[in-house]
């Protein structure tokens, strides 16, 4: 979850995350060497009264700053591409998610079992938060994954468009009424792992928050045999 007065992403709880937190990485590397470059001739212009011929007019230097910029888009786009392909790929998953969007909560099923578990997550109000819960972020239901098993979760809506996101996972996906979509993921550890909807959906779309329980299969095994009770 966010921390006060932190910077940077959340820690990566995903391979998906920690792929894109390193090509974030890779691409501000580019952009402070692009910017520290044009800076320093820039400065170096101004401060000079004497102006070099040579950049008045040069096919060499032409030649560079045609070639240069194609070749940084080269290095950004060759990994944000492989990206992209990661995001849209759903590998073999072993449990898929239902998820539906409503004005102002979240409903999950899970339709894997011989009987199709199916709940819905309202935010825990203020006055009923207990010492261990966060506020605007916990939930009285949460979703319950299995850590180091590939997930895939269909997500749509039931009346206006949503947002399921969960930063420290990587994921995030439009809920439309009438569309199917989806995402995989896979969690490294067992933990909590927290999100909102992030699509502006009405008056309360603040208090949509997301709480996603990865735990260790058996008792992910107990959780789903307790619904069949």
């Amino acid at each position: 979850m966010p921390t006060w007065m932190a910077l940077g992403f959340q820690n990566a709880a995903s391979p998906l995350m920690e792929q894109l937190i390193f090509f974030h990485n890779h691409a501000l590397s580019i952009l402070i060497l692009v910017m520290t470059v044009v800076s320093f001739k820039l400065i170096k212009t101004i401060t000079n009264s004497n102006i070099n011929v040579q950049l008045l007019e040069s096919q060499s230097l032409e030649l560079f700053w045609t070639l240069a910029p194609a070749l940084v888009l080269l290095f950004i786009g060759l990994p944000s591409i492989r990206i992209l392909y990661l995001i849209d790929e759903v590998y073999n998953p072993d449990i898929t998610l239902k998820t539906i969007g409503h004005q102002w909560y979240w409903s999950y099923e899970y339709s894997d079992f011989t009987q199709n578990i199916e709940f819905e997550s309202f935010m825990v109000p203020s006055q009923e938060l207990k010492s261990n819960q966060f506020r605007l972020l916990d939930t009285d239901n949460r979703v319950v994954i299995p850590f180091n098993t590939q997930v895939r979760n269909l997500i749509s809506s039931a009346d206006v468009i949503h947002s399921w996101a969960v930063p420290s996972l990587g994921v995030k996906a439009d809920a439309i009424p009438g569309r199917l979509n989806q995402v995989s993921f896979l969690i490294n550890y067992p933990g909590l792992f927290y999100g909102q909807c992030s699509e502006i959906c009405g008056a309360n779309h603040s208090f949509m928050p997301i709480t996603v329980e990865a735990t260790y299969t058996e008792f992910f095994k107990k959780w789903i045999s307790s619904f069949k009770k």
